[in-house]
């Protein structure tokens, strides 16, 4: 082979991306290792950054370096097994936990709020740009729907009930719900998937410019999966919200998303689009996404050194 030949293939070698790697060329160091940061595409721009972000609880090790740039109106999909560490992230995206290492930047035009150095006030006034959906709705069983959609406008707002009826009756109809047959009824009188949407309707009564989701489909039948993901695409489009949603649910993942990230031993591992991540070759996200019972997210539980993130 020729002086040239040989550099081009080196060059070609150094340009692939981790994804496009053989499968024979995977070791644990590079399935491990944390996705490259992309350049921002055109016409995005950057409103949170994550850089290097580590939190431990004693000796556990939960996150250990994100670093990912999450753009505005887009739709991010986090994926990973139990235990990755995707609800810690998602606490400390709200602000409620602060990183032991690393930033998280908020991007607001041209100004910027570190949320590691923010103080109370900085923190409750970056809250009032979001809405939650916890896992199985959160919703307060002594409370109405009327009470419990409304409650941000009450104990945040502080607005009088003439001004947070109308409120909370938009919000219902924003999710598809009869809003006058059930502003007076308790969860408990609520179906599995109406319960979902009331606590999305609560999620959005402020309408935030963020809106972070913690397994929104769990739990539920399949036509109501569908009308929750058709719901959240519904709301991005005619909302401009910035969604990040924390899901096992692959078919929901790969209807909602524009982009895919894969956190995997407290880093993100891989990140694309859906067609990029179908594409990629990284074992442990193959194993996700084949649902093999052999590979590495099983055999890390066995082999992750003490004090690290297990999946």
């Amino acid at each position: 082979m020729s002086d040239t030949a040989h550099q081009a293939n080196i060059t070609r070698r150094e340009t692939r991306k981790p994804g496009d790697l053989r499968p024979e060329e995977w070791t644990r160091e590079r399935w491990e290792a944390a996705a490259p940061l992309d350049p921002i595409p055109p016409g995005k721009s950057t409103l949170m950054e994550l850089r290097e972000v580590h939190k431990r609880f004693g000796k556990r090790h939960i996150l250990r370096g994100v670093t990912i740039d999450i753009y505005r109106g887009e739709t991010l999909v986090i994926l990973g097994g139990s235990g990755s560490g995707k609800t810690t992230l998602l606490k400390h995206l709200m602000g409620m936990l602060r990183s032991d290492e690393g930033r998280i930047t908020i991007h607001d035009g041209s100004n910027r709020l570190e949320l590691g150095a923010a103080d109370q006030a900085e923190i409750e006034t970056f809250r009032k740009r979001l809405g939650v959906v916890f896992q199985g709705a959160a919703l307060l069983n002594s409370l109405t729907v009327l009470e419990n959609v409304g409650l941000p406008l009450v104990e945040v707002d502080r607005l009088p009930p003439g001004q947070v009826l109308p409120r909370v009756t938009e919000a219902l109809r924003r999710v598809y719900l009869p809003a006058e047959e059930i502003l007076q009824l308790k969860p408990a009188s609520l179906s599995g998937g109406m319960r979902k949407r009331v606590g999305i309707a609560r999620a959005i009564i402020q309408n935030p410019e963020i809106i972070l989701y913690d397994e929104p489909t769990t739990g539920l039948d399949p036509v109501t999966v569908n009308g929750v993901n058709e719901l959240t695409l519904d709301l991005q489009a005619k909302l401009g919200v910035t969604s990040i949603v924390i899901t096992h649910d692959l078919d929901a993942a790969f209807k909602i998303a524009d982009r895919i990230a894969m956190l995997y031993l407290g880093r993100i591992i891989a990140i694309g689009s859906p067609e990029q991540i179908k594409a990629n070759t990284n074992p442990v996200l193959r194993q996700l996404l084949t649902g093999a019972t052999q590979g590495p997210l099983t055999e890390a539980y066995l082999t992750a050194a003490p004090g690290s993130a297990a999946p």
